[in-house]
């Protein structure tokens, strides 16, 4: 897990926070869950990519779905087909958990993402809010 944290952290140049990796006591209780998905790509042993998803509990149906919070590829083994090997194994995970759909973000200008989900999958165009949490200061 550290490796994928740190393959991620370059390839999303974003080393302070993917560096800073949570207690091996919460990696496991994660990993343990069943709504938690990791798969990582090696190579001779070394990580190269991977990617992190979440499955979904459906609420109006008895279903799920599948959502990649994180999929990257070591800069210098892009462009190999890893993105889409990883995809197809996420795939296989959720055809075996019974979910009807995987769904991802891709960032505007983040063409190479872009490329590689039109080429899987239906692009729809939609607009993405964080919330901030409150911290005691509920007004409401």
């Amino acid at each position: 897990m550290q490796a994928l944290l740190a393959t991620f952290g370059e390839a999303f140049d974003q080393v302070e926070t993917y560096g800073n990796p949570p207690s091996a006591d919460y990696l496991r209780q994660l990993l343990d869950s069943d709504y938690f998905i990791a798969i990582a790509a090696l190579k001779e042993g070394e990580v190269v990519g991977g990617l992190t998803a979440y499955e979904l509990k459906k609420f109006e149906q008895e279903r799920s779905e599948i959502y990649i919070y994180d999929l990257a590829v070591a800069s210098a083994h892009r462009r190999q087909g890893i993105a889409t090997a990883l995809i197809q194994k996420l795939q296989e995970v959720a055809a075996a958990s019974g979910a009807y759909v995987i769904f991802v973000q891709a960032d505007i200008g983040d063409e190479p993402a872009i490329k590689l989900y039109t080429k899987l999958g239906d692009r729809e165009d939609v607009l993405h809010f964080d919330i901030a949490v409150n911290s005691g200061n509920d007004n409401a």
